[in-house]
């Protein structure tokens, strides 16, 4: 770890998403004082419509040897799960040849192993929010119930799950259901349903209030969150860190120096945890990884019964989540499009048939809450946490589909290692300069 002198006293946290004010509530039980700077609002971004599962079980890298061949019915036009331009900028093309090379079984194991190393801590640093009252409740004890039409689809799942158990680190209980035995455990799933596997130990929550009791616990804690304050730029002098920043988009802000009218701020280390929009800052202190937006999208559809937990349509890529008011939350998709494209309704139209026949008292015309969010996405599927070449900026982010599930991990050993000068072993392979 390249390390600054001195332990560090404050620490300003650059975007105000679920990794960010993870950071910033750990930081804080480091002793920092924290302040957070938001270029729109608390949870704007891929923190708030997402499927809000906590699930290290499923934590896998995005690339894959399979999912070549999703990217080419991708580009063909025919894959309901995965979009990507027909004319990729060139940013775009760079990103997918990167991406293509760590699709190989080698470096997908290798991706594997990290972040089964990271996924350990998930459940335990929950916990530590939740012992302190920082957060609303993350929803336990209701397995998640992976659906399949034949047991043909489901040999792929069976396979991830027994190869996570063998990691270090890994470890999942779960259950093979079969026919009717599949109805039997979730009644909301319709007859077409003949496989399943039922995998247990999981969580999940609603990540909008989540993330804002989060935020909130912050700033009963003495940190500030300023929204509507855009970074613009990074300066390491040697002895601290000036930040530069201008009015954003949308927010509140505050008129003292940094908010509405912009200005600088003076601290001893920046940590930029800001999604999709991760690279434009991080290059400026070394990094080349590049993060890609990869958007979800996700909408509701009112249920007089509501399964009894998460529900996984892995053949359509359709998350299905029970949220309170007798809503299911449908997310899903991979589009490769920039993070402020406005949402494309012909996704949503897409997801809508994809789990048709297979839910029962799911309708997708009365759908309401159309969201889209960009996740951050990095060519060999692992996030960038740690030092950049300067020792006083951090990266945390590119977690693709598991910002959710790892960015409270990611906090609470970030925190420590900015606090302690020394990094721990789980974080060495998402070092931001590899």
């Amino acid at each position: 770890m390249r390390r600054a002198p001195g332990r560090p006293r404050q620490a300003v946290v650059v975007g105000a998403g679920l990794v960010g004010l993870c950071t910033a509530w750990f930081l804080q039980e480091q002793g920092l004082e924290v302040t957070v700077l938001e270029r729109t609002a608390v949870a704007a971004g891929a923190s708030l419509g997402n499927a809000g599962w906590i699930t290290p079980a499923l934590v896998a890298p995005l690339p894959d040897p399979a999912i070549l061949r999703e990217g080419l019915r991708a580009i063909a036009g025919r894959s309901p799960a995965v979009r990507v331009p027909l004319s990729p900028d060139p940013a775009l093309l760079t990103f997918l040849c990167r991406f293509t090379r760590n699709c190989t079984p080698g470096r997908r194991d290798a991706a594997q192993a990290a972040l089964t190393m990271l996924s350990g801590h998930a459940l335990r640093s929950f916990d530590a929010l939740a012992a302190a009252g920082a957060a609303a409740a993350t929803i336990a004890g209701q397995p998640v119930l992976a659906a399949y039409r034949s047991p043909a689809q489901r040999a792929p799942m069976l396979a991830e799950l027994t190869e996570y158990a063998r990691q270090p680190g890994g470890g999942v209980d779960f259950d093979v259901l079969d026919g009717p035995a599949v109805q039997r455990a979730e009644p909301i799933l319709a007859g077409a349903a003949r496989a399943a596997v039922r995998i247990h130990g999981q969580r999940y929550l609603d990540p909008g209030p989540f993330v804002h009791a989060l935020a909130d616990s912050i700033r009963r804690r003495g940190g500030t969150i300023r929204e509507g304050t855009a970074v613009t730029g990074l300066r390491d002098d040697g002895a601290g860190v000036t930040i530069t920043s201008s009015p954003g988009e949308t927010g509140p802000g505050e008129a003292d120096g940094v908010g509405e009218a912009g200005g600088e701020v003076r601290c001893d280390c920046v940590v930029l945890a800001t999604g999709a929009w991760l690279g434009a800052l991080a290059r400026r202190a070394g990094v080349r990884v590049r993060v890609q937006s990869g958007r979800g999208y996700s909408f509701s559809v009112p249920m007089r019964q509501l399964p009894a937990g998460p529900v996984y349509l892995p053949a359509q890529r359709l998350a299905c989540t029970p949220m309170p008011g007798g809503r299911l939350r449908v997310a899903g998709v991979m589009e490769l499009r920039p993070p402020q494209a406005p949402l494309d309704p012909a996704r949503i139209t897409a997801m809508a048939a994809g789990m048709r026949g297979l839910l029962t008292g799911a309708d997708t015309d009365l759908r309401t809450q159309e969201w889209v969010g960009a996740r951050p996405c990095t060519p060999d599927g692992l996030p960038v946490i740690g030092a950049t070449r300067s020792p006083r900026i951090f990266a945390a982010g590119g977690h693709g589909m598991w910002g959710i599930t790892l960015g409270p991990a990611t906090g609470q050993l970030l925190a420590r290692a900015i606090a302690t000068g020394t990094m721990p072993a789980e974080l060495a392979p998402f070092d931001p300069l590899r």
